[in-house]
C-alpha cells in the first residue's frame, strides 16, 4: 500500500488479494486499488455472474492529483462514513438534552455558535457516531488529551472524561 499526496491510501492486486484470501472481500468496497487486468476481471466477474458485491474502485491519478487539497476535503466532508441516522441527529437538541443546569445549557450554546461558525456540525454528528461505536463494540478510549478537554460539548458526545465546567477550562482553548 502506498499514500497519494492527499494521503489516501492506494492498494496494489498483491494487497487486495491478501485481503481476498482472508475473506474480507466486503472491506474491499471502498478502497482505491491501483488499475490492472486482475482487477478489470473481478469487476467484470462481479457484473456478469450479478454477485452482491460492489466493484473494486479504481485510483485516477490523472483526476486526484490536479483536485485542490481543501475542494478534496470539502468534498469528502460533505458524505461522511456514517450511518444516516447520525446525518440527521439534531445536534443542539442532544447536547442541550444532557444538560442539567442552565450554566451547562449557555455553555453548551457558546460553544455551539462556534462550532456552527466553522461549519463542524457534520464532525460533532461523526463524533457522536464514533463514541457509541466504541461503546457498543468496548472499545477503550484514553480520559481526554490536549485541548479537546476545554470542550465541554465533546465531554458530553463523550469524546473525553473531563468536565471543562468543573475544573473552568476555556473553549476557545480548543477552537482557536
Amino acid at each position: 500500500m502506498k499514500l497519494d499526496k492527499h494521503g489516501f491510501p492506494i492498494f496494489s492486486d498483491k494487497d487486495i488479494m491478501d485481503i481476498l484470501y482472508n475473506g474480507n472481500i466486503n472491506s474491499i468496497q471502498e478502497l482505491l486499488v491501483d488499475p490492472s487486468p486482475d482487477v478489470k476481471k473481478f469487476n467484470e466477474t462481479i457484473d456478469r455472474l450479478k454477485l452482491p458485491y460492489k466493484k473494486i474502485k479504481l485510483y485516477d491519478k490523472n483526476t486526484l492529483e490536479n483536485v485542490n487539497t481543501n475542494d478534496l476535503d470539502e468534498a469528502l466532508q460533505s458524505d461522511w462514513f456514517m450511518p444516516d441516522e447520525y446525518k440527521k441527529i439534531d445536534v443542539e437538541r442532544y447536547l442541550i438534552e444532557k444538560c442539567k443546569t442552565s450554566e451547562e445549557i449557555e455553555r453548551v450554546e457558546q460553544e455551539l455558535f462556534e462550532f456552527e461558525t466553522r461549519q463542524m456540525f457534520n464532525l460533532l454528528r461523526y463524533m457522536i457516531f464514533l463514541v457509541d461505536f466504541m461503546r457498543e463494540n468496548k472499545i477503550v478510549w484514553g480520559v481526554g488529551r490536549g485541548s479537546s478537554v476545554a470542550s465541554y460539548v465533546l465531554y458530553l458526545i463523550g469524546v473525553h472524561r473531563i468536565n471543562s465546567i468543573q475544573y473552568g477550562l476555556d473553549y476557545q482553548e480548543f477552537l482557536r
